[in-house]
């Protein structure tokens, strides 16, 4: 993609960030599904790195090697023609040159943004030093503007997912976290596992920069979430679930009545053809 192009799918995808309304995005996996969203009216596409994974045989947590999950990226890229980020868990490594590295490959594969998470995948040590990942955004950030594109980064915490520490002390650990990952250079802060609505609020006021909510069934609706001041909501792996929970449906069907009435009604034939054309 060309790099002025591609700059210019940056800024947009920044400004959807600051209204007037929330930023919705319906997590994809593959071509078809982002082709679906953007058919759908989203102003912009992400993926999911759980649904990617599962779909080419993975288990969630960076078991994928980064050019397997880079390739799905490019992919998705070259059929869409809105602003598309990316699920790049905790970028693939902990030295800077890989982290640089994801940074370069991201951009080469036609995407303006990342999700970048501070999961060690050590359940004895859940979380990166703040120290450490400090580095690694400014790093992503030194690398897209090598580039000359601003990379959009969606700096996470896992302190709500993993449940790190007392209860009573992980607001205030989300906060400082995301904060230092806001001044290391990060221009959106995700707070997954985030779910009631005074908890959602609290975060918006303490943050010092749009926040990001994961939305499940669980979670606050998004018109509330909306009036609170979310800037961005998220559904992670849970439209991919969704669809195969249909499939499933239908393999057992299939396995167990020999019936096939929940193939209808089916995308035709045609349609599902001409969405990858």
């Amino acid at each position: 993609m060309e790099k002025r192009v591609q700059g210019e799918g940056a800024e947009k995808f920044l400004r959807l960030h600051h209204g007037p309304r929330m930023l919705v995005l319906a997590n994809v996996w593959d071509v078809v599904s982002a082709r679906m969203v953007e058919r759908a009216g989203f102003p912009a596409i992400a993926t999911s790195s759980a649904a990617v994974a599962n779909s080419l045989g993975y288990p969630d947590g960076q078991h994928i090697q980064r050019e397997e999950m880079l390739a799905v990226v490019r992919r998705i890229a070259a059929k869409i023609s809105v602003p598309l980020t990316a699920d790049l868990e905790s970028g693939y490594g902990t030295s800077l040159d890989t982290i640089a590295g994801t940074a370069l490959g991201l951009v080469e594969a036609g995407a303006v943004g990342l999700n970048f998470e501070d999961s060690t995948g050590d359940p004895a040590n859940p979380l990166f030093e703040i120290a450490e990942q400090v580095e690694k955004i400014k790093c992503l950030r030194e690398t897209g503007d090598k580039l000359r594109v601003h990379i959009a980064i969606n700096a996470r915490t896992d302190v709500y997912l993993e449940a790190v520490g007392e209860p009573a002390g992980r607001f205030e650990h989300a906060v400082r976290r995301l904060n230092a990952y806001r001044a290391a250079g990060a221009d959106c802060l995700f707070a997954p596992c985030v779910d009631d609505a005074v908890t959602i609020g609290k975060l918006v006021k303490a943050v010092h920069g749009p926040l990001n909510i994961l939305a499940r069934p669980q979670t606050a609706p998004l018109a509330e979430l909306e009036r609170l001041g979310v800037a961005r909501v998220s559904l992670g792996s849970w439209p991919m679930r969704a669809a195969m929970t249909a499939f499933d449906r239908f393999v057992r069907d299939l396995r167990e009545r020999g019936t096939l009435e929940s193939l209808e009604p089916g995308i035709p034939y045609a349609e599902m053809n001409k969405l990858v054309e």
